[in-house]
């Protein structure tokens, strides 16, 4: 690796943006005091409750009333919602039964919480868009590219059945009525829907999933399994930590200098900025797209999140704004 790194990414360049990024995180910080002082019900929650990094109007919160009178807000792509084949959402932590640092839709089974609870907050996104509890079928996530395709015999696995499986970070499927579910605490979700072939994906994609380029290899057993060419994907890049709020190590960042940057990129500073100590802020966001483009998506045919899961802490779950205190937030998607 090159032990020049800081100059691969334009030290004093970013040196000079490091006082924009400082500034921007004091301003981000009151917002968030903010958000965590509104004190409203769950039906009086808007998109405009979030901290935004930048004024697109990409989300949507589409708040959903139950047969039981309970109010469960999701989030939505507005590219997705334009494709009648499919529904999908990106969860918030409210509208569940959780209680304390769980508060209150967690959907992880295997951070402490009560597994009652969980069940039913599961019930409730399903509920919410369309479908029931026994219809999902989840990973098991440990920041691997594996890929399985799955269908109705797979409904239920993780949430009304036990997990056959292990190390599978992301789901295809082409069958309808099959929920593929996902989740997250800061790691990036990557939706790709093919209106051709009618197949879906969801995949987890964490800075091991990035760098090992996750979304091309999710796009690869799509077009293994049902033919799925990339230039036909509709393809959206969710809620996860923004480049503001990631700070990593060097030994890190090396790996996305050797993936992604090189001396000669005039957008290094796109995926890397230099700190200073050997810390730099991380780009997913930018990663992912670019894996998404030099896999053959359309950049049209991209939809990337302007949602942070770190700084809207009281309204999402985020492992890095908690220290790990944490439920876990969850992308849904299937065919209808």
């Amino acid at each position: 690796m090159k032990t020049d790194i800081d100059k691969n990414i334009k030290k004093e360049k970013n040196i000079k943006k490091e006082k924009n990024i400082k500034k921007e995180k004091n301003i981000k910080m009151d917002k968030n005091m903010q958000a965590e002082n509104i004190h409203k019900n769950v039906d009086e929650i808007t998109i405009n409750d979030f901290v935004t990094k930048n004024d697109k109007d990409v989300l949507e919160l589409k708040k959903h009333v139950l047969s039981s009178g309970s109010v469960v807000p999701l989030l939505h792509f507005r590219k997705l919602n334009e494709l009648s084949m499919i529904e999908h959402c990106f969860t918030t932590r409210l509208g569940g039964l959780s209680t304390g640092m769980f508060e209150s839709l967690n959907l992880s089974f295997t951070r402490g919480d009560d597994e009652g609870k969980v069940l039913e907050n599961y019930k409730r996104v399903a509920e919410a868009i369309g479908a029931e509890a026994g219809q999902i079928v989840t990973t098991d996530q440990t920041h691997t590219t594996n890929v399985l395709r799955v269908g109705k015999k797979q409904c239920g696995i993780g949430v009304t059945r036990k997990r056959p499986y292990t190390d599978v970070d992301g789901l295809i499927t082409n069958e309808p009525n099959v929920v593929l579910a996902t989740f997250y605490a800061d790691c990036v979700p990557l939706y790709f829907v093919d209106p051709v072939h009618r197949a879906i994906g969801l995949s987890h994609s964490g800075w091991r999933g990035t760098v090992n380029r996750m979304g091309k290899e999710t796009l690869i057993a799509m077009n293994r399994e049902f033919g799925t060419e990339a230039h036909d994907v509709i393809a959206a890049i969710g809620p996860s930590i923004c480049q503001d709020c990631y700070e990593i190590s060097q030994d890190v960042a090396e790996h996305f200098v050797d993936e992604f940057a090189t001396t000669d990129d005039p957008n290094a500073s796109d995926i890397l900025l230099y700190k200073g100590d050997g810390k730099y802020q991380l780009n997913l966001w930018e990663c992912n797209r670019r894996v998404l483009m030099e896999a053959g998506v359309q950049e049209d045919n991209i939809a990337i999140s302007n949602i942070c899961t770190c700084c809207n802490p009281s309204l999402l779950f985020s492992h890095r704004a908690s220290h790990g205190k944490r439920g876990n937030l969850g992308a849904f998607m299937f065919l209808k």
